[in-house]
């Protein structure tokens, strides 16, 4: 009979009985070989019942490792009738500490896909291991130390399905993320912040009613801050796209001019200081020949210096003139735009005080696209947003 006494100092409490080898697998038969223990650290002699189970361990040398291990229903004076304490392996789990522990280590550098492929463990177990090691892992914020907000949403699915992320301005350390868009919806946020909320200052965001209100009502002595990106990007949809079109339209006479204006649209959005030497010729061209197309781009570029004013004052006066050149500009696109951002001046001219934008939160949302694609996407929202809390956990203050 074959000896194994130096293989059962892996697996403490047990002795090696038998083995069997295949070209990838290997299998230990494990017994008890001592009294068990109870999980409130009394020893048992008493025997209630016992069976076998299977229990998937780390890899030795390049071979998957399977234990049949007898396990034992113990009589403890203190808790009756229990399953024995096993020190490697967790109550009712199928894999010991050993290859959790591996798994664990793989999860930071690998997706959970290779990891399956490469320890025979199904995806939705390895899924659950990341999730509570993140669980464990993922520390909550100092709240009382914030005062600056960040406030954003990305698509969770396909299907105009969102999600809101909130990040600390200052260490840009996820704060919370949470299902939908709606005042209900991230009301939750705000009830976790409680009594902090007095200590908001600032919070920045994109132009939703739905989280400028919720932080009125929550936040007495916040002032809210209106990103530039959102405005700018609504301008060239609303605006700058919408004259475009008209202007071909007008030039059907023409095919050349026409075909010259269609194909403007990138070099009409994109910054000048971006763009190419061909690109600027192209857009310089194409201003001179537009007054309408000038207009807009003129007033576009005009509309992005609210953002960069030294004082509330200055932003205020230079929105002012802003609108006056748009009611003389006469363009019906640029008109219904100027009327539908008034309302929202307040927060423009506010990040003059607090500059604040959601930037980072764009730079976030391309690492939240590569974490969606790693996992070929996640069906468990809790998990997901687990996997971007620990993708940011925030810079010291």
């Amino acid at each position: 009979m074959t000896d194994f006494t130096f293989l059962s100092q892996f697996w403490e409490g047990f002795n090696v009985t038998q083995t069997q080898k295949t070209d990838s697998l290997v299998t230990f038969t494990l017994e008890p070989s001592s009294d068990g223990r109870c999980h409130c650290g009394l020893k048992c002699n008493s025997v209630h019942d016992s069976t076998w189970r299977t229990i998937n361990d780390a890899s030795f040398l390049n071979h998957r490792v399977r234990l049949n291990v007898l396990t034992r229903l113990i009589n403890c004076p203190q808790c009756g009738v229990i399953t024995e304490a096993i020190q490697w392996l967790e109550p009712h789990s199928r894999m010991t500490a050993r290859l959790r522990n591996y798994v664990e280590g793989l999860l930071r550098v690998l997706p959970i896909k290779h990891i399956s492929q490469h320890t025979g463990l199904h995806w939705h177990t390895i899924k659950e291991i990341d999730k509570r090691r993140l669980a464990r892992e993922v520390k909550g914020p100092d709240w009382s130390s914030i005062t600056k907000l960040v406030m954003d949403e990305f698509a969770v699915f396909k299907g105009h399905r969102y999600a809101t992320v909130i990040v600390d301005a200052d260490t840009y350390q996820v704060l919370w993320i949470g299902e939908g868009r709606s005042r209900k919806q991230i009301r939750p946020f705000f009830e976790m912040l409680g009594e902090h909320c007095k200590n908001i200052e600032a919070v920045a965001m994109d132009m939703n009613t739905a989280f400028d209100l919720e932080v009125q009502q929550h936040c007495p002595n916040a002032t809210i801050v209106y990103d530039l990106f959102h405005v700018v990007a609504k301008y060239g949809r609303e605006v700058i796209d919408r004259v475009r079109i008209d202007q071909a339209n007008k030039l059907k006479h023409d095919k050349k001019a026409r075909k010259w204006v269609k194909r403007s649209r990138w070099v009409l959005l994109k910054n000048r200081e971006n763009l190419t030497a061909g690109q600027e010729n192209h857009l310089d061209t194409l201003l001179a020949m537009n007054k309408d197309l000038m207009t807009t781009y003129i007033l576009g570029e005009q509309l992005k210096e609210l953002w960069y004013c030294e004082s509330i004052e200055q932003s205020q006066s230079l929105w002012e003139l802003w609108w006056q050149q748009v009611q003389d500009s006469k363009l019906k696109p640029l008109l219904d735009f100027a009327r539908k951002l008034k309302p929202y001046i307040h927060g423009i001219v506010s990040s003059a005080k607090y500059r604040l934008n959601t930037c980072t939160l764009e730079g976030m949302n391309n690492k939240i696209k590569l974490i969606k694609r790693m996992a070929y996407g996640y069906r468990d929202s809790e998990y997901f947003f687990l996997k971007i809390k620990a993708a940011f956990p925030g810079k010291a203050r």
